[in-house]
This record gives structure tokens, C-alpha cells and sequence, in this order.
């Protein structure tokens, strides 16, 4: 489903109550009793809680269910949105909402604005989408939860993409700079780059390619394999020198859901799939294929720096949680969209499913060159050393984002909110 936030601002705090109530209920609820709904909204007037039901349930933040066996209601994607932007926007994060930059398989991608004007990016998992394709198959793995694991599992997507990229982000990785987090929403800062799927040629492809493996190498030191480390999920920004006008092409990763500690059981499979996914695209994009082979797994695990993957776990993203979000991107497939490019160059030019983490962030470059890399990426330059021929020489899809200049505000109502609702068909 798509973003609306039209309607948000119509809201009465009686609204948002019944809102956090259904939300409450529904942990343990598949279809949450009206009464229970009630109970927990604690509002004074027993009707006021059947009209805010009503207003929710018309703008579909709520929903019935047909042949249901009690009256009652359950949350929809759209209902856990407004929660999260309400939240953000209480706490300062988010003030205004704009356009969609990136839809993909299990993410939403958003532009919008803090209280300064700074442009962010918002990021809305959306686990499930692709599962309610084959709802019948497989139904869902956690037997529990088989009213919220969706959205259980969005939120699970969003808390651990938020800590690892604070976790990389304090270390010096060139991610984006994790803003805020609430529910199955991230908060992140705005990169002025262009995903390299997108790039056509480059000056010096060697440079890129071993600065990129020596970023999966420097990863495993820490404890981290990106789990889909591939040309959809590496954004480049072209700098230019202000003195010498010398252009250097910075990479910046994105996309964590599906990162993985090197005691995974399968840690040594996603990072061959990592160096494999750069290698296949140099060749195809580019026509370059290095003489030196790996970087490998165990050589890349002989000299570890930090356990990031223990920190962020005892930071808040819990052991038990990684098992489950683990176990749900195993069962439903969405662990990465490496698997899906074998298709070769023709299925890379298509693949608009991809694109949802294709977004315009801003994080600053890193310098450090990882210790016992191999030999492939030993001789490379380090990461701010990049000559100026590697030029970015074409584009594919050059649409820049537009400046918060050039967006006309809506207008403020000149009505009422009481007659607004009327008018809407609000009121009962």
C-alpha cells in the first residue's frame, strides 16, 4: 500500500487513542473486540469511541474482517504509518512528508523534511507483501503471532537496520546517518548519489571494485556480513575538490535487514554471494574481471577488530529477535536479492522491484583499509584516493530530487475541523 498522510492532520487525540488502542489489542488479538478496543481507549463518552472507530475504519487505518465470528477490528499498514509519523513527529524527527523515491519487495521509500528544512529519508518496511502473494502456502512461520507477525516482522526489520547502521555509522562505514526509529519505520539522512546499478561506466572500475571488496572484507573484521551486498545497495556519490577539482567517487552501503553475524551458520555462503554479486556485475556492466581471486571467507575472519554483531545485540537487538526475523527471511525467501540476478544484464535493466532501497542518501567517506585483506584488494588505493579520471561518464536514470524551495505548501483550511469532518462524511 502507498503512503497517505492527507488525512493525518484531520485527527482528534480521541482518534489517535482508539488508534493506539487497536494497535495494543492486536498483540494478542487477531481481530481486536470492539469492547476490548474501549476498554483500552478508556475515553469518557461511550459513543465517542463507536465515531472514532467509524472515522478510522473510513480513511483505513482500521478494517473489518468479512465472516468474522465477533465484531471487531484489526490494525491495517496503513493505521501502523500514521502511529509511526505520529510518534516521529512528536518527537521532532519528521515534520512534512514528500514524494515516493523507491517502492521494492518488502520496503517504502520516502523524501521528507525535519522542522529545519533538512531533507531526510524515510524508510518503511513492509515485511509480508510478498508472502500475502502465497498466503495459502505459507501461512505464516510464527504460529503465535498469526495476526501481527507482519507487522511484528517489519518492526523486527527496522530496529535492526536502525542499530547496525548506528553500530557502522560510529565505526567510520560510509552508511547513512540513522536520524530516528519507531515501529517499522527508520529515520536517515539524504545521500546526493545515485545507486550504481544506475552507472554506466566509470574512469577506473579496479579502484571501485577493490575499494567495494575491501568494504565486505572490513565488514567480516567486524563481525558483520552484509547478506546482499550487490549493485542495488550501493549507492556512489561523484565529490569534486574545491582546489585541485579532483572528482572521487565515494561508495555508501544501504540496506541492513538482512546482515549477519560471522557465527551465522551460513556466514561463509552470504559473503562468497557478497564478492560473487560485485564480480558478476564489474564483468557485465563494466568488462572487468580481476586475475586475483577472493577475497575469501576465513582469510577475511584471521584478523577480527570488533564484534559489532555482539554489541548490537546487547544494545537492544536481542538474540531471540535475530533468530525469528532470521527465520522469517529463510521461510519466505527475502533474504537478499542476490539470488534473483542470474537472469543476466537484460533482468538487471528491469528489475524496478529492486529500486525500493535505490534512495539519495548522505554519509561521510571512509579511509580505513581493512588488515589482512587479500591480495586483490591489498594493492588498491585507499578509499579517498581515487583519481579524478574515475569520472562518472553517464547516468541511466538522471532525475534529480526537486528542492524544498520549489514545493509549493498546501494550503492551511480555512474551515473548521469539526465542518471539515462534516463535509468529508465524517461525521454520524
Amino acid at each position: 500500500m502507498k503512503l497517505n498522510v492527507k488525512n493525518i492532520r484531520y485527527l482528534g487525540p480521541d482518534d489517535w487513542r482508539v488508534l493506539t488502542a487497536t494497535e495494543m489489542g492486536s498483540r494478542n488479538h487477531e481481530l481486536v473486540p470492539t469492547a476490548l478496543i474501549s476498554q483500552i481507549a478508556s475515553l469518557r463518552s461511550g459513543n465517542g469511541v463507536h465515531k472514532c472507530i467509524s472515522n478510522l475504519a473510513k480513511i483505513g487505518l482500521i478494517a473489518k474482517v468479512k465472516n468474522a465470528k465477533y465484531d471487531g477490528y484489526r490494525l491495517t499498514y496503513g493505521g501502523l504509518d500514521y502511529l509511526a509519523l505520529h510518534t516521529h513527529t512528536k518527537a521532532s524527527t519528521v515534520y512534512s512528508v514528500g514524494n515516493q523515491i523507491g517502492v521494492g519487495k518488502e520496503s517504502d521509500i520516502y523524501v521528507c523534511a525535519s522542522e529545519t528544512g533538512r531533507q531526510l529519508v524515510l524508510k518503511i518496511h513492509r515485511l509480508g507483501r510478498i508472502s500475502f502473494r502465497t498466503v495459502k502456502a505459507n501461512r505464516d512461520y510464527l504460529r503465535n503471532r498469526s495476526s501481527a507477525s507482519w507487522m511484528y516482522m517489519s518492526r523486527l526489520a527496522a530496529l535492526k537496520e536502525f542499530e547496525f547502521m548506528k553500530a557502522l555509522r560510529m565505526e567510520g562505514f560510509p552508511v547513512p546517518e540513522p536520524i530516528g526509529q519507531n515501529r517499522h519505520t527508520v529515520i536517515m539522512s539524504l545521500v546526493d548519489a545515485f545507486p550504481m546499478r544506475q552507472i554506466s561506466n566509470v574512469g577506473d572500475s579496479a579502484s571501485l571494485y577493490a575499494e567495494l571488496l575491501s568494504l565486505i572484507v572490513r565488514l567480516a573484521q567486524y563481525g558483520l556480513i552484509h547478506g546482499d551486498f550487490n549493485e542495488f545497495n550501493v549507492l556512489v556519490e561523484e565529490k569534486t575538490d574545491t582546489e585541485t577539482h579532483e572528482v572521487t567517487l565515494v561508495p555508501t552501503i544501504i540496506d541492513f535487514p538482512q546482515m549477519v553475524s560471522i557465527d551465522h551458520a551460513n556466514a561463509e555462503y552470504y559473503f562468497d554471494r557478497d564478492v560473487a554479486c560485485i564480480k558478476r556485475f564489474f564483468s557485465r556492466r563494466f568488462g572487468f574481471t580481476s586475475d586475483e581471486p577472493g577475497p575469501f571467507f576465513k582469510d577475511s575472519i584471521k584478523t577480527i577488530v570488533k564484534r559489532l554483531d555482539v554489541e548490537v545485540e546487547a544494545s537492544g537487538f536481542s538474540k531471540r529477535m535475530a533468530k525469528e526475523l532470521d527465520a522469517y527471511m529463510k521461510e519466505h525467501g527475502v533474504d537478499g536479492d542476490a539470488g534473483e540476478l542470474e537472469g543476466g544484464e537484460d533482468e538487471d535493466e528491469s528489475g524496478s522491484d529492486h529500486v525500493s532501497d535505490a534512495e539519495s542518501r548522505h554519509s561521510e567517506p571512509t579511509s580505513d583499509t581493512p588488515n589482512g585483506s587479500p591480495p586483490a584488494v591489498e594493492d588498491a588505493k585507499p578509499a579517498t584516493a581515487l583519481t579524478s579520471s574515475m569520472t562518472i561518464l553517464d547516468i541511466r536514470d538522471n532525475d534529480p530530487l526537486p528542492s524544498l524551495s520549489e514545493i509549493k505548501p498546501t494550503p492551511v483550511p480555512t474551515i473548521s475541523t469539526k465542518a471539515a469532518k462534516a463535509k468529508a462524511g465524517w461525521a454520524i
